[in-house]
């Protein structure tokens, strides 16, 4: 009689390129990356970075109601969609912006989300961050816990039935592995052998709720082999690394026709949104610690530095420039018309129902009794 054990004697290993320093650790399975791809890599964090920042000082300010900051979590995002091709389909959380910059969404669009103008793709019905694109495969974001894991799978069975080479891929937080849909997810996806990439983000926190109690395991990386799904753990913090293990998982997921469980190891550094205070459950110097000493966009440009051409000079140039560029965009979406009341109504019914049109009704009547409380720009 044999009991499996309920933990490994040793814990799963990390698979790591670059050390803290940024240089590369000797023997490590390093996926050869040009030069052209790793500068656009590193301005691309660079301009994560700078929007960032700006979106959430305009937060601050009162011009914009929400935002919500991928600090400490850039290599992830970048690494990953570089990784990717254009006609992989990209289910994301909410902390992946980066892959949908990656992807050629300009910082205008950025911006017009955030400020809910009449230019935003959602037409101002979604919160700020919840960015979406046809025309980049990137599906729009919710703000419900673990609900794009099923529908990632459901488009990898599908891209697989129309004999597609591409491959679905969702992003999710370690909170995220806590919901039923992760696991429904896992093994949906591996009794279908669906070409579906799932990126867990272990950043330590589910908002205030630490890993330790969420789950008793060693990570999340050890639940892919209960599904039967190859996994890997990665140091979420080098970019290197990212890159070479979604690069490998993207090719087994389509030839073998296989889902990839992918863990990547990092710290949210920034507070989880404009409606949190981090420092009220966790220690200042723990965060400051991860901000300065393992930062992941440090670790790259020195990399960048010592391999290729770039510059203290070169980064100061750029993020000026893309400071400049973001400031001019923000400019633009504030000072653009809203929606129109009617897109509320559109978009879900061929022929609105009359209770919608009831609804409407009663809005422009709201509206037309208490001008003071809405805005004047906004469209009849």
């Amino acid at each position: 009689m044999t009991f499996i054990s309920e933990s490994p004697e040793e814990r799963t290993q990390c698979y790591r390129v670059l050390d803290d320093n940024g240089q590369l650790i000797l023997g490590s399975n390093l996926v050869q990356v040009g030069e052209e791809l790793a500068v656009k890599m590193y301005t691309d964090m660079i301009t994560l970075q700078t929007m960032d920042t700006l979106f959430y000082e305009a937060q601050r300010q009162g011009r914009i109601s929400f935002y919500l900051t991928t600090i400490g979590e850039e290599a992830i995002n970048i690494a990953t969609a570089a990784a990717l091709t254009a006609d992989d389909h990209v289910f994301p959380q909410y902390r992946e912006p980066g892959v949908l910059l990656w992807r050629g969404f300009t910082l205008q669009e950025f911006a017009n989300q955030c400020f809910v103008n009449k230019a935003d793709h959602g037409k101002g019905r979604q919160m700020p961050v919840h960015y979406g694109s046809n025309k980049h495969n990137y599906f729009t974001v919710s703000s419900t816990i673990a609900t794009q894991l099923p529908h990632a799978v459901g488009a990898a069975y599908a891209l697989k039935m129309d004999r597609k080479d591409a491959c679905a891929v969702t992003y999710f937080g370690d909170g995220g592995s806590s919901e039923g849909d992760f696991h429904a997810a896992l093994n949906f996806a591996a009794v279908l052998e669906a070409p579906v990439i799932f990126i867990c983000r272990n950043n330590g926190w589910a908002i205030s709720t630490p890993t330790s109690d969420q789950f008793r395991s060693d990570g999340v990386v050890v639940r892919g082999s209960a599904y039967g799904v190859r996994s890997i753990r990665v140091d979420g913090n080098d970019a290197l690394a990212i890159y070479g293990a979604v690069h490998a998982a993207r090719k087994m997921a389509i030839t073998e026709h296989r889902p990839i469980l992918i863990e990547a190891l990092t710290y949210r550094v920034g507070h989880h949104s404009t409606s949190d205070d981090s420092t009220k459950y966790r220690p200042v110097d723990e965060i400051e610690w991860w901000k300065w000493a393992r930062d992941p966009v440090t670790r790259f440009r020195k990399w960048i530095e010592s391999k290729y051409w770039w510059s203290s000079e070169a980064e100061s140039e750029f993020r000026s420039s893309v400071r400049q560029q973001l400031l001019h965009a923000i400019q633009v979406a504030e000072k653009a018309e809203k929606p129109p009341v009617a897109d509320i109504f559109t978009d879900v019914y061929d022929v609105p129902p009359s209770n919608l049109h009831e609804q409407e009704k009663l809005l422009r009547e709201t509206i037309r009794r208490h001008p003071r409380d809405y805005p004047s720009d906004v469209p009849a």
